[in-house]
């Protein structure tokens, strides 16, 4: 008899845990993130580039930079091999894993 109750006693709790996540999942809405004007979507993920695309986008991500040579050089290298440029001049890499994660010998980050 014991054991019973301790199984109904186990449902129970599991049947309660799952109703009220089931509740918290519904009542919950997160905020969509609004898209950055005036530039395209396409190209901020991996692989969503063509390679003759790459060097716009590599002039749009180092057109901030006091060091426009490397960073160009190094950004259409890193489009070569991700096919993608993170969407603004600087940080957002995220949105490209390859970019992101490719590293130097002692590190740093390759990708500007």
């Amino acid at each position: 008899m014991a054991k019973l109750s301790i199984t109904m006693f186990s449902l129970f709790a599991i049947l309660l845990v799952h109703s009220h996540a089931k509740i918290i999942v519904t009542t919950i809405d997160a905020p969509t993130p609004a898209p950055q004007p005036n530039l395209p979507m396409n190209g901020t993920t991996e692989g969503s580039l063509q390679p003759e695309e790459c060097g716009p986008r590599c002039a749009y991500r180092c057109s901030n930079t006091q060091y426009k040579k490397p960073c160009l050089f190094f950004c259409q290298k890193c489009c070569a091999k991700c096919l993608c440029v993170p969407r603004s001049t600087y940080g957002n890499k995220e949105a490209c894993p390859c970019y992101n994660n490719w590293k130097t010998k002692r590190g740093g980050p390759k990708c500007p």
